[in-house]
C-alpha cells in the first residue's frame, strides 16, 4: 500500500474527492493548491474523521520554482513520498483564431508546462528513493483533437499523456511506476456551468472510481471504465468529422 500521497490541486473537485477516499483508506496526505483556506478546512475534516496525518501547502503550479520547493518540503516532512498525483489543471479554452490567445496560453501552460514541473519534481524524489508511483490526470479529450473551446484543452492533456508515457518508458525496469488516467465526465466545479454531460457521474462517484483505478497502478486507465474505455477506442478510430460531433 502506498502510505503517503501527494496531491496537487487538492482544494476542490476530484483532488479533494481523492484526498477523502485515500484518507478513508488510512493514507497520510500532502495536499497543495492555491486556496489555502480550503485546504485547511479539508485537513481538519480528514484528520478528525480518519486520524491520518494531513499536511498542506499553498501552491500555484505555474510558479515552477515553488513546485520544486513544496514537493521537497513535503518529502522532508514525511521522510518519503510514495505517490504523487499530478492533478492541478484548468478547463478554460476558446476557439482558435478568435482573439483569445492569452486564455488558451494559460490553459496550455497550466495543463502541460506546470504538469511537466510537477513530474520533474516528483520523479526526482522517486529516483532518490528508488521507489514511488507517479500519477497524471489527463482527460478523455486527450484521445483526439477536438474543436471549439476544447481544442487547446484537449491538446494540453494529450501532451501530458505523452509526457507520462515517455516517463513510464524510461522507468519500465525500475521500482518507479507511472500511471496516466483518462477521466470521463465527472461533475465538479470545473464544469459546473455546463449542461448535462454524456455519461457524467458525481464528484463522489468519480473520485471513488479514480482511487480504485490508481491503486491498481496500471500504465493507463479510463475512468469510469464503462463506457469510457470503449469511447476512447472509438474516439481514436472514428473519422474526425464524427468525433467533432461527439465533442
Amino acid at each position: 500500500m502506498r502510505k503517503t500521497i501527494l496531491i496537487t490541486g487538492a482544494s476542490s473537485g476530484i483532488g479533494a474527492g481523492m484526498a477523502r477516499e485515500f484518507a478513508a483508506q488510512g493514507c497520510d496526505l500532502a495536499l497543495c493548491a492555491r486556496r489555502l483556506e480550503r485546504l485547511a478546512s479539508l485537513r481538519d475534516e480528514l484528520t478528525q474523521a480518519h486520524g491520518v496525518k494531513v499536511s498542506i501547502r499553498a501552491l500555484d503550479v505555474n510558479d515552477y520554482d515553488s513546485v520544486f520547493d513544496v514537493f521537497e518540503d513535503f518529502a522532508s516532512e514525511f521522510g518519503q513520498i510514495d505517490r504523487v498525483i499530478v492533478n492541478a489543471g484548468i478547463g478554460n479554452g476558446r476557439r482558435i483564431g478568435k482573439g483569445h490567445f492569452a486564455i488558451n496560453r494559460a490553459t496550455a501552460e497550466t495543463n502541460f508546462v506546470a504538469a511537466l514541473a510537477q513530474c520533474e519534481a516528483a520523479v526526482g524524489i522517486f529516483r532518490r528513493q528508488n521507489a514511488g508511483h507517479l500519477v497524471t490526470i489527463s482527460s478523455m479529450s486527450a484521445r483526439r483533437g477536438l474543436p471549439k473551446h476544447l481544442t487547446t484543452y484537449a491538446a494540453s492533456k494529450a501532451g501530458l499523456a505523452h509526457l507520462s508515457e515517455g516517463i513510464r518508458a524510461e522507468l519500465l525496469d525500475t521500482p518507479i511506476k507511472v500511471t496516466t488516467v483518462f477521466p470521463g465526465y465527472i461533475r465538479t466545479e470545473l464544469n459546473d456551468g455546463a449542461g448535462k454531460l454524456p455519461f457524467e457521474v458525481s464528484a463522489e462517484v468519480g473520485a471513488r472510481a479514480l482511487v480504485k483505478a490508481i491503486n491498481r497502478e496500471p500504465g493507463n486507465c479510463s475512468v469510469p471504465a464503462w463506457p469510457w474505455a470503449a469511447m476512447g477506442f472509438l474516439m481514436q478510430h472514428l473519422p474526425l468529422r464524427l468525433v467533432s460531433k461527439l465533442s
